[in-house]
C-alpha cells in the first residue's frame, strides 16, 4: 500500500481513457455540452479520482470500496458510450476504442481488488 497511486497501473490507464474521453466529447454536437458529454467526462474522471482517494487513505477496506466505486464508474461511462454511439455522436473506431480502454481499466481493477481481497481474507 506504500506506493503512490501514480504509480498504479489502472490510475494510469484511467488517467489515459480521461483524454480519450475528453478528445471524442469535444466533438459532439453543441446541444451536448451540458447533456451527454459532461456526463461521460465526469465519469471517466471518476474513475482515476476514487483509485488515488482510495490509495491514499492508506487503509486496505477503504482501497477497495474506492477500487469497486471507481468499476461502478466505468460501467457507467461503458453506457454513455454505447449511447453515445447509438445517437451517432461517435463513429465505430472512436467508441471500439474506448470500449477496450473501459475493459483493460476494468479487468486491471478487478484483479486489484482479487489480490486485496485475498490479502484479506475477504
Amino acid at each position: 500500500m506504500g506506493r503512490h497511486y501514480k504509480d498504479l497501473a489502472p490510475w494510469q490507464k484511467a488517467m489515459e481513457l480521461v483524454e480519450l474521453v475528453y478528445v471524442a466529447t469535444g466533438e459532439f454536437p453543441k446541444h451536448e455540452v451540458y447533456g451527454l458529454a459532461n456526463q461521460m467526462r465526469r465519469a471517466a474522471v471518476s474513475v482515476p479520482s476514487n483509485i488515488a482517494e482510495g490509495q491514499a487513505r492508506f487503509s486496505k477496506p477503504d482501497f477497495r470500496h474506492f477500487l469497486r466505486t471507481s468499476r461502478g464508474s466505468l460501467a457507467e461511462l461503458e453506457t454513455q458510450v454505447l449511447i453515445a454511439q447509438r445517437l451517432k455522436y461517435l463513429d465505430q473506431a472512436s467508441a471500439e476504442t474506448m470500449l477496450s480502454s473501459i475493459d483493460e481499466v476494468s479487468r486491471i481493477l478487478s484483479g486489484l481488488i482479487s489480490s486485496i481481497s485475498q490479502e484479506q481474507g475477504t
